[in-house]
């Protein structure tokens, strides 16, 4: 059986989808194949969220905001969106979830703690979904 593919989604891939995939690959290892982009993507990683990620033992710094391609959507088993609207494309058979967060755009790490220990939450749950324990 091949690994399962997440796709996180949100519209500058500066911040939360960031988080997000580096959750996954921390807490996942290489058991899932782990994807972030952007509808909008913006030019550097949210300084904020590298900061909160690297408190708790996570370095994001050499991620770079990607634009959403069709492939890479179409490709994956579960796409997570984070905010991207109507930008984020809709394929049948897949696994949808919409993850409402707050955006750490423009906020300090203070504020951004608490929605990345949000998204390791959701993570937690998720990876229990995807690779059962054996």
């Amino acid at each position: 059986m091949s690994k399962p593919s997440v796709l996180f989604v949100c519209v500058h891939n500066a911040g939360r989808s960031q988080m997000a995939a580096g959750w996954l690959r921390h807490l996942a290892g290489d058991r899932v194949e782990v994807r972030s982009a952007g509808s909008e993507p913006g030019r550097t990683i949210n300084p904020a969220a590298v900061e909160a990620m690297a408190e708790v033992g996570i370095d994001i710094t050499g991620q770079t905001p990607k634009k959403l391609e069709w492939e890479t959507a179409e490709s994956s088993d579960v796409i997570i969106t984070m905010g991207c609207g109507d930008a984020c494309p809709i394929f049948p058979g897949k696994r949808y979830e919409d993850w409402r967060l707050e955006d750490p755009a423009g906020q300090g790490v203070e504020s951004v703690r608490p929605i990345r220990d949000e998204i390791r939450t959701r993570i937690e749950k998720l990876l229990t979904e995807l690779v059962p324990a054996t």
